[in-house]
Parts: structure tokens; C-alpha cells; sequence
């Protein structure tokens, strides 16, 4: 199936939303309250002059769709860049060309294709300054299979998803991640 099918079968902003249980605050609270940089507007109207669309790979209790995806919907809004998502887990076939370093169904996955449906570039799963931070955090960790492994890991999903909600210092840097990876689309 061609990128432009997967687009078509994605689910809206909405509909997308709508599937949101245990990050909705997080994903509704980043949402509002990020806003693209103004000093942009060079970079907005080059990327809205290419007509791009999104395919997006994700699911509802991601921590990393709740930190980036509001981030892609604040800047495909400001371009006029329509989005759609794919639950990840629902559709595999598309999420095994994608993975990450070979091997890895990590989410969010963002796959920005033209109006022919050729995939132009893509994003993820999360930007090097996240990345950095969950490592730190990882290291920390017991060995998998310890006693105190799966409450520990427990107690750092709910440390990252609390710092992925309330710092913007992530949302800015998802955000220079994401334009990075346009600017090489418009350059």
C-alpha cells in the first residue's frame, strides 16, 4: 500500500484525541500551551510552498506521542499541513518499514510525503535533547529481570511524562528537532 493509502485510512486531529486516556491532560496541557517561534516565518511559508502531508505512527499511551505530537499539530496548523495518524499497533506493516535503528517499533513516527504521496523525509521517534534525558534516566535503572526492575521503571515513566508535560524546554527542542529535519525538504 502506497504511502497516499496510509494517509487516507489515518485518524484526524480529532479522531485522534479522542483515542487519548492516560496522557490526555499531558498531550491537551503541551498542546495548548506550546506556540511556534514568529520569528519562523520564512521557514513557515517555505515549508507551506512544498504542500506537505504527515503520516503519523503513534498510540494513545505513548509518552513520546504526548510530548511531540501537539508539536507537529501547533506547526502543520501554522503551514497549512494536513496530518493523520495510524495507530501503530494496528498497522505493523507500515510501522516495520520504519523502525528504529533497524529493529525497534519506537513511536511517534512522522512521515511527510508530497501530494504524489512520496515520502519526502521523516521524523523520530524523539529529538537527541529527549533522548539524552531518558538515557540519563535508563542508567539508572536496575538490570531487566531484578525484583525491583518493573517498579523502578514505573517510577521513571511517571518522572519523564511529568517533565515531557510541564518542561517546554522539550517542546522547544522537539520542535528545532522537527525543523532540522524540514530544512533539509526546503534548503
Amino acid at each position: 500500500m502506497g504511502l497516499n493509502n496510509w494517509f487516507d485510512k489515518g485518524l484526524s486531529k480529532e479522531e485522534y484525541i479522542a483515542t487519548l486516556e492516560k496522557h490526555k491532560e499531558g498531550f491537551s496541557h503541551i498542546y495548548e500551551e506550546f506556540t511556534v517561534p514568529p520569528e519562523d516565518e520564512q521557514f513557515f511559508q517555505s515549508l507551506k510552498d512544498k504542500n506537505l502531508r504527515v503520516v503519523v505512527l503513534a498510540e494513545p499511551w505513548c509518552g513520546h506521542c504526548m510530548l511531540n505530537i501537539p508539536v507537529l499539530f501547533r506547526l502543520a496548523e501554522k503551514v497549512d499541513m494536513p496530518v493523520r495518524v495510524l495507530l501503530r499497533d494496528e498497522n505493523l506493516e507500515l510501522m516495520d518499514q520504519y523502525l528504529t535503528n533497524g529493529k525497534s517499533r519506537t513511536i511517534p513516527i512522522f512521515i511527510f510525503i508530497d501530494k504524489d504521496g512520496n515520502e519526502v523525509t521523516k521524523w523520530g521517534p524523539i529529538a537527541d535533547k529527549t533522548k539524552q534525558f531518558i538515557d540519563r534516566h535508563k542508567a539508572e535503572l536496575p538490570p531487566k529481570g531484578t525484583t525491583d526492575y518493573d517498579e523502578k521503571f514505573g517510577e521513571m515513566i511517571k518522572l519523564t511524562a511529568k517533565a515531557f508535560k510541564e518542561n517546554a524546554d522539550f517542546w522547544n527542542g522537539s520542535y528545532e528537532s522537527m525543523k532540522q529535519t524540514l530544512r533539509s525538504v526546503i534548503d
